[in-house]
């Protein structure tokens, strides 16, 4: 049987195996901690802004599986908060399980545990990934879903630093590029002032330390917003954001509290003295290992050139997806891009022409549009999601924002791709 292997087992990873299996490919996923999700095991927002038009023409295309998971176990639905609308909150303490659950019953072999760490290429063609323990995992066609991350170091050499993030790099060891490891020369995102990366945009703060007040609150409403003291705001740490659809001037003159499971805190991070000085947050303490007082894991140092179909550019028979393929920010964006490349791989065993997605389409467009941006130094510095920034503002301008599902699913029809990934 043909054999398509992922590295990487964030949610654009998992969303690449459920194509790629559905369309009749062996799947291996390989995965370098003991759980999937990565960053999907602290994110837990979905469906807020252009995020709902493109869940929506990703269940049309016949991607649903992803999302009816983290609908189903939404534990805030229709959620507004500054900047954002109709959001859900699914529990971050939860999720990982039941897509665990989903790829084992559907008889996707998880190899967890097992960091790649070499490729073995010829003229191109990758044949096999080198793991850890010296073994290797052969395949036809391989996508790279590893993130944009580098090993623990670069945390402070492009930040601040932290105690140890959800990556986990001290315990389970640093990824791989395994598009630089083919010969690829990888691209870096940059924040505004030029310097590489950008820190990821929220931390998670223990919900029993905080006060009955603001714990009731969470559970009731899903949002709770503390005014920041005057002499404790700093608009700048806005622009080191990987987050932009959250730089705005009311994440910095406020605390800004999501119910995700945990408190999912809207800043990149907060002195920990500083935080206790505010009312209700005097017990306060970081969910290990998420950091938070110092710093955050800084990304986006590492995302391989490709084309609209989300094929690596100068490898023969590599695909990418999530923040590896570019400038994204996102579940929903994994998703999007990790359910492509898993339905090209397939196509490209059986000599297929591979699918780009139309620019009709927002999930299409955003892929496109990216990919134009990213050649310009401007774009480097920008970030590119359907929940905010200058990427939603260009949604509304497209008329391509709508969260009428019969118009959305219209749209898919029209482009004649209703259901396209579930056609074998």
């Amino acid at each position: 049987m043909d054999t398509v292997v992922i590295i990487g087992g964030g949610w654009a990873g998992c969303a690449a195996s459920i194509r790629a299996k559905k369309m009749g490919a062996k799947v291996v996923l390989i995965e370098r901690t003991d759980m999937l999700l990565g960053l999907g095991n602290v994110g837990g927002i979905m469906r807020n802004n252009g995020r709902y038009t493109a869940t929506e023409e990703n269940i049309h295309l016949g991607a649903s599986e992803l999302f009816e998971i983290t609908d189903m176990y939404s534990r805030h639905k229709n959620l507004d908060f500054p900047g954002h609308k109709h959001a859900s909150l699914y529990d971050v303490t939860k999720i990982e399980p039941e897509v665990r659950r989903l790829l084992t019953n559907l008889g996707i072999e998880v190899l967890l545990k097992k960091r790649a760490i070499d490729v073995i290429i010829n003229n191109r063609t990758i044949e096999g990934i080198v793991l850890n323990d010296d073994s290797v995992i052969y395949g036809d066609v391989f996508i790279e879903t590893t993130g944009s991350t580098g090993p623990m170091g670069n945390c402070l050499r492009y930040g601040n630093g932290c105690s140890m993030c959800i990556l986990r790099c001290p315990t389970f060891g640093p990824r791989i590029s395994i598009s630089e490891k083919s010969g690829v020369d990888d691209l870096m995102g940059k924040k505004k002032d030029g310097t590489f990366g950008a820190f990821s945009g929220s931390c998670k703060l223990n919900k029993d330390s905080l006060s009955f007040e603001i714990r009731n609150e969470l559970d009731e409403k899903g949002v709770v917003v503390l005014p920041v003291p005057k002499e404790d705001i700093h608009l700048d740490k806005l622009d080191k954001k990987v987050c932009q659809q959250y730089a705005l001037k009311e994440y910095a003159e406020n605390i800004i509290l999501l119910d995700t499971g945990h408190a999912k805190m809207m800043t990149t991070f907060y002195p920990l003295e500083d935080l206790r000085k505010i009312q209700g947050l005097e017990n306060a303490r970081y969910e290990d290992p998420y950091s938070g007082g110092i710093g955050n894991s800084v990304r986006y140092l590492s995302m391989a050139p490709r084309d609209n179909a989300m094929k690596v550019i100068g490898v023969n028979n590599l695909f990418c997806g999530g923040e590896k393929a570019g400038l994204f920010v996102g579940h929903t964006e994994a998703i999007t891009t990790g359910s492509l490349a898993g339905y090209n791989s397939v196509r490209m065993i059986r000599g297929e022409e591979l699918l780009e997605l139309p620019r009709t389409l927002a999930v299409g467009d955003i892929i496109a549009y990216e990919n134009e941006m990213i050649q310009k130094e401007e774009g480097l510095r920008k970030r590119y999601t359907f929940a905010g920034s200058d990427y939603f503002i260009r949604m509304k301008d497209l008329n391509l924002y709508s969260i009428d599902r019969d118009a959305i699913q219209e749209r898919v029809k029209k482009n004649k791709l209703l259901n396209i990934y579930n056609r074998i």
